[in-house]
């Protein structure tokens, strides 16, 4: 089976430009909106890399900025500072659903807009929970499922509704994130959402630094990703007519800064499919993973003077 061809198209006006302060109303699925079977069979795994398997995978995922008018701003800035990042890494479409499609199936099945579309059961939620993977996916906002929170929540940032047409039990609202990342037991998986402010879509880059600054240590001092864990924060469309965007690759003593490789979201699914053992779905079977952003600096050596007694 083929893959369906990607579309790419301009970004629309009502998806990408700032709300209004009303908020809008209920997002309820349209069953008559549906697409053209797309696969999202698991291809082979490739041969393990010499990376290291991380113990625990995150993902945040932010709205509507290109690298450059977020990698230099505030604590982004300190996180590109100390950890690592992608400088030629891209949105693989316009609007934001799409996207968030591309990193959670390998393909973004035709869709050039951010409405409700039935898709066939699958994707990388499904896909971890075949293979008994704990993981569990946080809504900012969400408040009564899937499919009928209010806005600041946006299904449209919610890809894992998506297939199926159904809620994952896994997905959960975001207000459960900080006693879940305390706790004894966090998933191996974490996908976080924030709402449609905190995101950067609606708001500052001095909001969504200021969220980035509060939720991120939450993360870092937690023992799941101190243990060889990865927190992998990206965008998900660019401003750019390069739809860039900045994607930061953060894990203990990393050996590599910056990488100029060309990157985009199925090297992002790709990245995480690999580290968690999973086979990779549609385009990320592909792409290259960011191996050299997760490379760790070698134990230092032992010193060769000897003691004297």
């Amino acid at each position: 089976m083929r893959l369906v061809a990607l579309v790419s198209s301009a970004c629309l006006l009502a998806a990408c430009a700032p709300k209004t302060a009303n908020a809008p109303a209920a997002t309820t699925p349209n069953p008559s909106s549906t697409v053209s079977p797309s696969p999202i069979q698991a291809s082979p795994t490739p041969p393990p890399s010499a990376v290291t398997a991380p113990s625990h995978v995150f993902v945040i995922v932010m709205e509507n900025r290109s690298y450059g008018q977020v990698a230099g701003n505030g604590y982004i800035a300190q996180l590109a500072a100390q950890f690592g990042v992608a400088t030629d890494y891209h949105g693989v479409s316009h609007p934001s659903l799409p996207n968030y499609l591309a990193m959670t199936s390998g393909s973004t099945w035709g869709i050039a807009d951010d409405g409700f579309h039935a898709l066939p059961a699958g994707g990388l939620g499904a896909q971890l929970t075949s293979a008994g993977t704990d993981w569990r996916a946080y809504m900012e906002g969400m408040s009564n499922g899937c499919f009928n929170s209010r806005y600041p929540y946006a299904l449209k940032h919610n890809p894992f509704a998506y297939y199926g047409s159904a809620c994952p039990s896994q997905v959960v609202p975001f207000t459960q994130f900080a006693s879940d990342i305390s706790g004894a037991i966090v998933p191996r998986f974490v996908w976080i959402t924030p709402d449609m402010c905190h995101d950067g879509h609606d708001c500052s880059n001095a909001v969504a630094n200021s969220w980035l600054s509060q939720t991120v240590p939450l993360i870092l001092n937690s023992t799941a990703w101190q243990d060889n864990g990865v927190l992998l924060i990206t965008w998900d469309e660019g401003e750019d007519s390069a739809n860039s965007v900045l994607t930061l690759v953060i894990h203990p003593n990393p050996q590599l800064h910056q990488s100029a490789k060309p990157y985009d979201h199925y090297s992002l699914l790709a990245t995480i499919e690999d580290q968690l053992g999973l086979a990779r779905l549609g385009l990320a079977a592909q792409a290259t993973p960011m191996n050299d952003l997760l490379a760790t600096q070698p134990p230092p050596k032992l010193g060769s003077h000897v003691l004297q007694g």
